[in-house]
């Protein structure tokens, strides 16, 4: 209905300014939206903001159980939305988390979670872009056995289906836990596998 999408598109905009100002008053319009359900494409991707915007607002409260709290409140949502939607929400949130300080332990917990939640849910492309996001954790936290042993398992899994963008990200970790590791014949190896799943797609500049 126009004037309940219209009251969306307000509720958002009064959020986003209050967000610095009054960020009590913005926590009540994001969740006011995230409540709301419409068989709607627009009101989805207005769904979508709030949500992302809400979890920033979370990270800079450094409230790290909310964060995790909302990622599950969603995920009835993400059976309104496309794949890779879900897959930049649910990466969105492990980022805003990523910028609490201290808070690498529950990062990797939500990470598990939300792993066994799409091993349940049969959501393999979602599954496979979080280990993707995991085994880069245990790298950044030096657990390189656990980044390598996870690589292996992804590249079995992605390369039959060939995935090539999320190829290109687990190469890249691949390349990067060898080079720690001292590894050099392995981590060319690596970065030229990366290199050939890249040239035969666009990447996106963040990639290159």
């Amino acid at each position: 209905t126009g004037g309940t999408m219209d009251e969306v598109v307000e509720a958002l905009k009064r959020a986003r300014v209050l967000h610095q100002l009054k960020p009590q008053e913005a926590e009540k319009e994001y969740k006011s939206i995230i409540a709301q359900d419409m068989d709607d494409e627009e009101f989805n991707k207005i769904k979508e903001q709030a949500i992302c915007k809400l979890g920033d607002l979370y990270a800079e409260q450094r409230r790290v159980a909310d964060i995790q709290k909302l990622m599950i409140d969603v995920r009835p949502f993400f059976n309104n939305i496309p794949k890779a939607k879900t897959a930049k929400i649910v990466r969105t949130l492990i980022d805003v988390m990523a910028k609490i300080p201290g808070s690498e332990g529950v990062q990797l917990q939500l990470c598990l979670d939300t792993i066994e939640w799409c091993k349940q849910e049969k959501r393999t492309f979602l599954r496979h872009r979080i280990q993707t996001r995991l085994a880069s954790m245990y790298f950044e936290t030096r657990d390189y056995t656990k980044a390598l042993q996870l690589v292996d398992e992804l590249l079995r899994e992605v390369k039959k289906l060939d995935d090539k963008p999320l190829l290109v990200e687990i190469h890249l970790v691949e390349s990067r836990t060898h080079h720690q590791l001292r590894n050099l014949p392995k981590s060319k190896a690596a970065l030229t596998s990366a290199r050939t799943a890249a040239n035969s797609i666009y990447c996106p500049p963040l990639l290159q």
